[in-house]
């Protein structure tokens, strides 16, 4: 009887706190569904404003999930505090939470906020060829943690972005145009008025080679076994590599016509032989 008595005791307490909690959890489910609707229609915003503008894709989605993730944690923290738990105690508990997630993913937060970096602040975009860590490529995708670069030999390199974010980037394509250096090397026997007038020419004729700012052609250094010509001159980042790859070519060609000698690296043997009787 008394065992009885302990059950519809504990019995008439759950009622009492169901009908006194009642009004919260209405309020909190009201609350929930409301939240959700709000939610929605300022995605719905979010989306139609990013599609007037010319934002990087990468950026937009990125943007988009933030502000969506963050609605939602905001929606839930009001949720549960509308259910009677105290908002100091559930702040504690997410800073504790966030430190300790913090500490175990360093790695991935870095990245991320490399990723932030390089979205907002735009060194590169997809398309552009760059050199970074060491690697030359043309830029797949730019994701929140990782780059992926295109090499010459069609390979895809990942680079995390808290590397990229803090350390040197050449993009090749930050500019229009760009100026290309060929050193080639004559014998000291040459021409070398001769030899820069055929390099000179080279670029006139070459279509792809602007004209304006002009070639120019210099002795760069007088070395131990031959005079070095420098060779400079601007072309479009389009074709850039068919301009470099052509001057190199007819160098060749048009001094080998001419007969100036571009010196290589030989090793002269002498031997003596001696014949004995």
């Amino acid at each position: 009887m008394e065992q009885f008595t302990n059950y519809q005791e504990h019995i008439d307490n759950a009622i009492k706190w169901f009908w006194e909690a009642l009004p919260n959890l209405v309020a909190a489910i009201i609350l929930l569904f409301l939240g959700i609707y709000i939610i929605r229609f300022i995605n719905k915003m979010i989306r139609k404003f990013f599609s007037k503008k010319d934002y990087d894709e990468s950026l937009e989605s990125f943007l988009q999930s933030l502000i969506s993730i963050s609605l939602k944690i905001l929606l839930f923290v009001l949720v549960i505090t509308q259910l009677g738990v105290q908002s100091s105690s559930l702040v504690a508990i997410i800073g504790a939470a966030g430190l300790a997630i913090g500490l175990a993913l360093q790695g991935s937060l870095a990245n991320f906020a490399g990723g932030v970096l390089i979205l907002l602040f735009k060194p590169f975009k997809v398309g552009d060829w760059i050199s970074a860590q060491g690697v030359d490529g043309s830029v797949k995708e730019i994701s929140i943690f990782t780059t992926k670069l295109k090499t010459f030999g069609n390979q895809i390199a990942i680079i995390p972005n808290g590397q990229l974010s803090n350390n040197n980037i050449i993009n090749y394509n930050a500019e229009d145009t760009r100026r290309d250096k060929i050193d080639v090397g004559i014998g000291y026997g040459s021409n070398i008025k001769k030899a820069k007038d055929i390099l000179l020419g080279i670029c006139v004729e070459n279509e792809n080679i602007l004209k304006d700012p002009i070639p120019e052609v210099y002795v760069g250094e007088l070395a131990d076994s031959s005079v070095n010509l420098t060779l400079r001159f601007w072309a479009n980042n389009e074709v850039f590599w068919k301009a470099h790859f052509h001057v190199m070519e007819e160098i060749k060609y048009r001094f080998d016509a001419e007969g100036i000698e571009i010196p290589f690296p030989q090793r002269v043997i002498h031997q003596e032989l001696l014949e004995s009787k």
